[in-house]
C-alpha cells in the first residue's frame, strides 16, 4: 500500500501568498507606468524614501531609498549599516515593459463604416493572439490645468479604462478558405487595427460643441449635457487644444476624459497602449498555473521587488556591508537603448552617487572598486519545455515548471552567465534547499538576449542571467507555474541576504 505523501501546509500557504501577491501586482500594472506606480506604493509602505535625480542625495547607511525615471523605470536600494564607500552592490535587474500595441501619434482611422484606432507594434509580440480579445487602453496622459492666478499648469496622470472598448476581429473562415492549409496570415499595417465603434453610432452620440470654437479645439459635451452650463464655463471649455484636433477620435478622447475627470480639451498628449481586459488569475486543475499577460517580465519584477522589501528590515541590514538594490527598466523588449532603458547609465549613475554620498575621504578609485565587488542578477523569464513541441529544446536543457529558477547560458554572450556567477547563484540556492535548472538554446536556433550582457559589458559587473520558466512567451496571454513564483522570490531574497558572506569566501579576480 502506497504511503501518502506528506504535505507541507505552511509552505503551501506561503506559495499561495506570493502567487496572489503577484496577481495583485499584475492586475494593477497594465503598463510600465502603472507597474512603477504600484512598485512605488509598495516601497513607500515599506518605509522607503523617494529621491529626485534632479536634487542632491543625502543617503545614509541603514537607509532605504528609491527614484524613478520617465515614470516607467524605478530603482530602489537599501544600504547596509556597515557599508563603506567602495563596498559592493547586490543587484537584481528586471524590466517593466512587455510586447504590446501602442497608439500612434495620429490614431484616428475610419474605414468601412467603422471607427478604428491606429496602433504600432512594440517588441516581438505574437500578434495573432491579440485577435478576438476584449481589449482596452491604458497609459499616461498629460493634462492642462487652469490654476487661477497661478496660470496654466500641467500634470502627468495614469489612466486605465477597465471596460472593453476595443477589439481586433478575425476574418470569417467563409471569406478565407485558405486559412486551414496556409495558416492564419495577416498584415500588421492593414489588419492589426482595433475597432472602437461604428460610424453611425458615433454620429448619433456625437458630442455637441458648447461654443463656436469648441469643435475646432476639441472640447465636447455629449448632447443634452450642455443644459444649465453658463457661458463662462463654455468659454473655458473652448480653450482646450484636443491634441491639435482631429488626431484622435473624439469618442476616444471623451472616454479618457471621463476616466480622468477632466474635459477632452484639457488632454494635451498621451502614451497609450492596448491591453487585454481579462484579469490575471490562478488556473489549471490544481490551481498550479498563473494565466496572465505581461508575465514577461512583471513576474520577475514583482519577485525581485518583494524580495528586496522583505530583505530590508533594520535587523537584516544590521550586518550588511553592501547595498541591496533592485532596478526595473523600461524598453528591454526593444533593445534597452533609451534614457530609461538598461542601455542608459541610470543604474550606474545611482551606484556612483551612493558611493560618493557616503565617502569619508578621497573618492579616487572608489566607484571602480565598488563595481568589482558588485554582482548583478539579470532576471528575465525563461522558456519552459513545451509538451507539444519537445524538439524545440536541447535534450539536456529542458526547464520545467515547479523546478525552480533557470540559469541561462550562451557561449556567444547572449546571456552574461559564466562559471563563477552561475556557481555563486547556485550555491545560494543550495544553502536554502532551492531547486535550479539550466538552459542552453539549441545550436540550430537563434538565442534571445536580456539586459544582462548590456549591463555587464557597460562597466564590467559580474552577472548571471536567470528566469522562471513560462509558456506562451510574448502572447497576449501567458502562463507560468505558481511554485516557480515562490522559488524566485525565495531565491532573490536569499541572494540579498547571503551574497556578502558568500562573496567574502570566494576570491576570483
Amino acid at each position: 500500500m502506497a504511503v501518502p505523501q506528506q504535505v507541507d501546509h505552511g509552505k503551501d500557504r506561503c506559495v499561495e501568498e506570493v502567487a496572489r501577491g503577484l496577481l495583485e501586482f499584475l492586475n494593477a500594472s497594465p503598463t510600465p507606468f502603472h507597474a512603477v506606480k504600484e512598485s512605488q506604493k509598495r516601497l513607500l509602505a515599506a518605509g522607503y524614501t523617494y529621491l529626485s535625480e534632479r536634487e542632491d542625495w543625502n543617503v545614509q547607511p541603514g537607509g532605504k531609498y528609491f527614484f524613478t525615471r520617465n515614470f516607467s523605470t524605478i530603482v530602489a536600494f537599501a544600504i547596509g549599516k556597515r557599508f563603506n564607500a567602495g563596498n559592493g552592490f547586490i543587484i537584481v535587474g528586471a524590466h517593466t515593459d512587455s510586447p504590446c500595441l501602442k497608439l500612434k501619434p495620429i490614431s484616428k482611422v475610419s474605414r468601412g463604416g467603422f471607427l478604428e484606432v491606429g496602433v504600432q507594434t512594440y517588441g516581438g509580440g505574437l500578434w495573432h493572439t491579440w485577435f478576438d480579445r476584449d481589449l482596452t487602453a491604458a497609459g499616461r496622459v498629460i493634462i492642462k490645468h487652469e490654476n487661477g492666478d497661478e496660470g496654466i499648469g500641467y500634470s502627468h496622470e495614469l489612466v486605465n479604462i477597465k471596460e472593453p472598448i476595443l477589439r481586433i476581429p478575425t476574418l470569417a473562415i467563409h471569406l478565407d478558405r485558405d486559412v486551414k492549409e496556409q495558416g492564419f496570415k495577416f498584415n500588421t499595417q492593414n489588419q492589426l487595427i482595433p475597432v472602437l465603434a461604428t460610424s453611425i453610432k458615433a454620429e448619433l452620440n456625437r458630442p455637441t460643441p458648447v461654443a463656436t470654437s469648441i469643435e475646432a479645439d476639441g472640447a465636447f459635451l455629449t448632447k443634452g449635457q450642455d443644459k444649465g452650463i453658463n457661458q463662462a464655463d463654455k468659454v473655458r471649455a473652448a480653450k482646450g487644444d484636443d491634441l491639435e484636433s482631429g488626431r484622435h477620435h473624439p469618442v476616444l478622447l471623451q472616454l479618457l476624459a471621463d476616466e480622468l475627470g477632466c474635459q477632452p480639451g484639457e488632454i494635451c498628449d498621451f502614451e497609450l497602449q492596448v491591453c487585454d481586459t481579462q484579469p490575471s488569475l490562478l488556473g489549471g486543475a490544481f490551481k498550479e498555473f498563473i494565466y496572465s499577460g505581461r508575465l514577461d517580465n512583471l513576474c520577475m519584477s514583482f519577485c525581485s521587488l518583494k524580495a528586496l522589501i522583505d530583505a530590508s528590515c533594520l535587523a537584516s541590514l544590521e550586518e550588511e556591508v553592501g547595498v541591496r538594490m533592485v532596478a526595473l527598466f523600461d524598453h528591454e523588449e526593444v533593445g534597452s537603448n533609451s534614457a530609461q532603458g538598461a542601455g542608459s547609465p541610470i543604474m550606474f549613475d545611482a551606484l556612483k552617487r551612493i558611493t560618493m554620498s557616503i565617502r569619508a575621504g578621497p573618492s579616487q578609485g572608489l566607484y571602480e572598486k565598488a563595481i568589482q565587488q558588485s554582482f548583478l542578477v539579470s532576471a528575465d523569464m525563461a522558456h519552459c519545455l513545451h509538451p507539444n513541441y519537445l524538439d524545440k529544446h536541447d535534450d539536456n536543457h529542458q526547464p520545467k515548471m515547479h523546478k525552480g529558477l533557470v540559469i541561462k547560458h550562451n557561449a556567444n554572450q547572449r546571456y552574461a552567465t559564466n562559471a563563477v556567477t552561475s556557481f555563486m547563484f547556485r550555491e545560494i540556492a543550495k544553502l536554502h534547499e532551492l531547486p535550479t535548472q539550466d538552459f542552453v538554446v539549441r545550436n540550430d536556433m537563434p538565442c534571445g538576449s536580456t539586459i544582462g550582457p548590456i549591463l555587464a559589458s557597460g562597466v564590467g559587473i559580474r552577472t548571471v542571467d536567470v528566469g522562471a520558466p513560462q509558456l506562451s512567451m510574448h502572447s497576449v496571454r501567458e502562463m507560468c507555474g505558481v511554485d516557480d513564483v515562490a522559488y524566485a522570490y525565495w531565491h532573490f531574497k536569499a541572494f540579498y541576504e547571503d551574497f556578502s558572506k558568500l562573496d567574502a569566501q570566494l576570491r576570483v579576480d
